[in-house]
């Protein structure tokens, strides 16, 4: 048996304290390395950047360099219809075929009377180089020397109307008829001439009368006139 001097015993006591206490230390100091680490895990997503990402690349489509590509406009826009609905103003119109009363003559045809009425045909004829067209009923008044009005307008006979065509110099006449009034005791003036306006005019036509009197107001002193049709009379 070694004996060891009681000197020596407290200075390998602190020896061997300082060494355990330096393994803990070393120890200790691992394990916190270890748990205070990052740990990675499969899958997390890329930390997020503060500098804007890229601008998306032109599409396949549009060529390298060639700009921004512009929309079509819409087809429903109001700018569209606007456009559409000048575009549609400017087409011409087709000429119209009616007869204008620069075009016309006006005459009163010869007497055809019978069963108490006076018959006359009211005569409208081209004059013009064109062919053009009349329908309907003739506006007519019977006028003193004047100008001034006999008697109310004429009513029209019911009927029902046509297009005339007529070529350069043809006709078409419309019936002018009242009762004799040596028969029916109308009231009579004597006019001097009969104004006619074609249909869909507003300019007139003067006629001579040579008819005689006219029942200007009183019994049965209505004055008819029927739809056009062709030729210069009965």
């Amino acid at each position: 048996m070694v004996y060891t001097p009681r000197s020596a015993r407290p200075g390998a006591l602190l020896v061997g304290t300082v060494a355990v206490l330096g393994l803990l230390t070393a120890c200790g100091t691992d394990s916190g390395a270890h748990s205070a680490g990052p740990a990675t895990v499969s899958g997390t997503a890329a930390p997020a950047r503060d500098t804007p990402t890229a601008p998306p690349t032109a599409p396949a489509s549009s060529p390298a360099g060639s700009g921004p590509v512009s929309l079509p406009e819409a087809t429903g826009s109001p700018g569209g219809a606007t456009a559409s609905a000048g575009r549609a103003s400017t087409t011409p119109a087709a000429a119209s075929t009616r007869c204008h009363t620069s075009e016309l003559r006006a005459s009163v045809g010869r007497n055809d009377p019978g069963a108490g009425q006076e018959n006359f045909p009211v005569v409208l004829t081209n004059t013009s180089a064109r062919t053009c067209t009349v329908r309907g009923y003739p506006g007519a008044a019977f006028v003193n020397g004047s100008g001034t009005q006999l008697g109310p307008d004429p009513k029209r006979e019911p009927g029902t109307p046509v297009t005339v065509t007529l070529r350069p110099g043809k006709s078409a006449w419309a019936g002018l008829t009242f009762s004799n009034p040596e028969i029916s005791g109308a009231k009579t003036a004597r006019p001097a001439a009969l104004v006619v306006t074609p249909p869909d005019e507003r300019d007139p036509l003067k006629a001579a009368w040579s008819g005689g009197p006219v029942p200007v107001s009183g019994n049965s002193s209505a004055v008819r006139l029927t739809v056009l049709s062709p030729g210069t009379g009965p």
